[in-house]
């Protein structure tokens, strides 16, 4: 087993965040931060099925687990980004058990699951095929994101799907689903998180959740969440570049003579 898997199955504290922007040094300069993991945004940014091959291969530079969070549920994305060498899928909108024994099916070679044999370069270009096969099941991890008012529903037969690895939530789309968006839906969308939580743990898988600051990271490790997706690469850039900007506005100001 992958020590990255090993750590997530452990729940194991373990701080990574999306990489979006679509450059191999992007995702050097994040790996070389000191992030345990990131997840390439296949979903939600402007990276091409292409493009990640190089960006994982970036990733391993460092020796730092790359995983993909997917468009959606389709097999052949799934098996793209595992044959590019990916540690992991994260695959979003998982709102029933048979859609999460569907990732199952996909991610995990027989007799596990029903994923398909290619000379990708995760299996060197086809010439290291075997060795690949005898330890993919035991290596990749498999993370499914709930982040609807269905799923929230279903979490307790989703966690209960043998081959899940780990329960990741999304708060955001959770919150439009549950309708809690805004600071007056925060109990209601808090609720719901505990809930898919206390779910998840008790049919011991681990969980993980995205959070747009490390403000309360130290709260919901305490709720037993232990994979933390920390913003983005896009976002961490806007964010100090505009500290920096302030920061030397300040000085000028506060250096002008009157």
């Amino acid at each position: 087993m992958s020590d990255f898997r090993r750590n997530c199955i452990e729940q194991k504290l373990l701080v990574g965040t999306f990489a979006a922007i679509p450059h191999p040094v992007a995702i050097e300069v994040t790996a070389a931060a000191g992030v345990d993991f990131l997840c390439i945004d296949w979903e939600h940014s402007q990276i091409s099925r292409e493009r990640i091959e190089d960006l994982i291969r970036a990733a391993d530079v460092h020796r730092v687990p790359a995983m993909v969070r997917v468009p959606g549920h389709a097999a052949e994305d799934i098996a793209a980004v595992l044959d590019a060498g990916a540690a992991g899928v994260l695959v979003p909108r998982v709102s029933t058990a048979e859609q999460a024994r569907a990732a199952v099916k996909a991610t995990r070679y027989p007799p596990l699951g029903a994923r398909g044999v290619g000379p990708g370069r995760a299996a060197a270009y086809g010439y290291r095929i075997p060795d690949y096969l005898a330890k993919a099941n035991a290596e990749l991890v498999l993370a499914i994101q709930v982040e609807t008012a269905e799923g929230l529903t279903n979490i307790a037969e989703i966690a209960a799907v043998d081959g899940v690895d780990l329960i990741f939530i999304g708060p955001g789309d959770l919150s439009v689903s549950i309708d809690a968006m805004g600071p007056t839906g925060k109990d209601r969308l808090d609720t719901a998180i505990k809930s898919i939580t206390r779910a998840a743990l008790s049919a011991g898988r681990a969980v993980g959740i995205f959070r747009p600051s490390a403000d309360d990271v130290g709260a919901w490790s305490e709720d037993g969440i232990s994979f933390f997706m920390l913003a983005s690469d896009t976002m961490f850039l806007g964010a100090s570049l505009a500290a920096g900007v302030n920061a030397a506005r300040a000085g000028l100001h506060g250096g002008e003579k009157t």
